[in-house]
């Protein structure tokens, strides 16, 4: 007898909450990924930062199925979906269903101005990260031998666009490279100088959050140095710079965390979408009359059924979601045929969004508050989601010696480098003595 096929597209938090729903099932369960880790997105903009290493918030999907004998884990990016005909287009074949789970997250939405991607990169991979990384840090490296003063002012400027949890952490993590980490690493420039500015289009920080949070944010961001600014809408960005309405920065830093929408892949399903690109599901998380398809985590749109708002674009909602296609796909299986689906409802547990060392805001059920216990409490949870305990031990670690040493010790400038000097400081090499800088 031919056992059903499950098959799961995307490793995240949503796709791997499916997968071990189904262990122990008579199924095959296929799950499909475009890379072989499984990310942990919370913690990305920390090594974009430098404060950890790629390897500490990522996992190999196969180590995490070794012992799951039912799972086929293929490294593939999924080309295609015919719900009809119910198979998915792999490059050149085609992996047929009985049933479909898409898990496969957001990327970047730059508000159909996709030029700017080049000039201000997002973060939502691996690849994001360690690019931010190595321009922040060649940034620095680039002002310590820029001679002219204006080309350097501009290097020493780091402008993030978007003032939720990404745009926030990404602000607060810069000016404490730069004003905590770095000073005595450099000569020629004093990086407790350099410039943090943090863009938001609505009026006021972490929207999703209660405005007094909000406030505390903010005020927390200012006294660390950074400069906040609400209701600015960024109408340009290019390589040297940005324009909000008339005013000019000129800033050769920028970084992306304004928006996101679903990924590409949803475009080929040809049913109705949110101007996210996010599938429009059922209170079941099935797309509309293609009842063994499911769309979970940030790729699905759907109200609460309890509370009648959003359910948000977070690591909780996308592991409840997957939890419970597991649990309907799971019961239909043993039971060999479709039964009565219950509605997806949301548990909320709260959110939270550290700004810097011992602060932190923190929403957890109507408990709110800030400062060095909201930091230990956003600290604690984000190790415990950790996937593996050499993760968590080696985070922890990091996260210690970061906060009595003031070192970013992942401060890796890798793959190929070119530096942007508009006048170089030039360098002369008298006999008998070591090379000295000139201006």
């Amino acid at each position: 007898m031919t056992l059903p096929r499950v098959v799961v597209i995307g490793a995240g938090f949503a796709g791997l909450k499916a997968v071990k729903g189904l262990a122990d099932l008579p199924c095959e369960v296929a799950l499909f990924d475009k890379h072989n880790y499984h990310l942990f997105q919370p913690l990305l903009y920390q090594v974009a930062t430098a404060a950890l290493s790629p390897a500490d918030i990522a996992y190999p999907i196969r180590r995490i199925f070794r012992n799951q004998q039912n799972v086929i884990v293929s490294m593939v990016r999924v080309d295609r979906i015919d719900l009809k005909r119910n198979f998915i287009a792999i490059e050149k074949s085609i992996v047929g269903y009985d049933y479909l789970v898409i898990a496969a997250g957001a990327t970047h939405s730059y508000f159909g101005r996709d030029d700017w991607e080049q000039s201000a990169p997002g973060l939502k991979s691996i690849d994001d990260a360690t690019a931010i990384r190595k321009r922040m840090l060649m940034a620095f490296e680039e002002a310590e031998h820029e001679a002219d003063p204006d080309s350097r002012r501009a290097k020493l400027t780091f402008i993030v666009v978007g003032g939720g949890p990404t745009g926030v952490e990404m602000a607060g993590a810069l000016r404490e490279i730069a004003a905590q980490d770095i000073p005595r690493d450099f000569r020629s420039i004093d990086t407790v100088n350099t410039r943090i500015i943090l863009l938001q289009g609505g009026d006021r920080l972490l929207p999703a959050m209660h405005p007094d949070l909000s406030e505390r944010a903010r005020k927390d961001l200012e006294a660390m140095g950074v400069e906040v600014r609400v209701n600015a809408r960024v109408t340009e960005i290019d390589d040297r710079g940005v324009n909000i309405g008339a005013e000019r920065i000129e800033c050769q830093n920028v970084i992306w965390a304004a928006g996101v929408q679903a990924a590409q892949l949803t475009r080929s399903l040809g049913v109705p979408l949110d101007k996210a690109g996010r599938v429009l599901v059922d209170p079941d998380l099935s797309i509309p009359n293609f009842p063994n398809a499911f769309v979970v985590g940030d790729a699905a749109s759907i109200i609460d059924s309890r509370t009648h708002l959003p359910v948000p674009g977070l690591a909780p909602a996308a592991m409840q979601m997957g939890k419970f296609v597991a649990e309907i796909i799971h019961d239909e299986i043993l039971v060999g045929h479709a039964i009565e689906r219950p509605k997806f409802k949301y548990r909320d547990k709260g959110v939270m969004a550290t700004i810097g060392k011992a602060k932190a805001v923190a929403d957890l059920r109507g408990w709110r508050f800030g400062g060095v216990f909201a930091w230990l409490a956003w600290s604690l949870i984000h190790v415990m989601f950790l996937i593996s305990h050499r993760s968590r031990i080696f985070v922890m670690a990091g996260w210690i010696w970061d906060y009595v040493s003031t070192s970013r010790e992942a401060r890796l400038i890798t793959g190929p480098v070119r530096a942007r000097l508009s006048r170089p400081a030039l360098y002369v090499e008298s006999e008998g003595a070591s090379t000295t800088p000139k201006s």
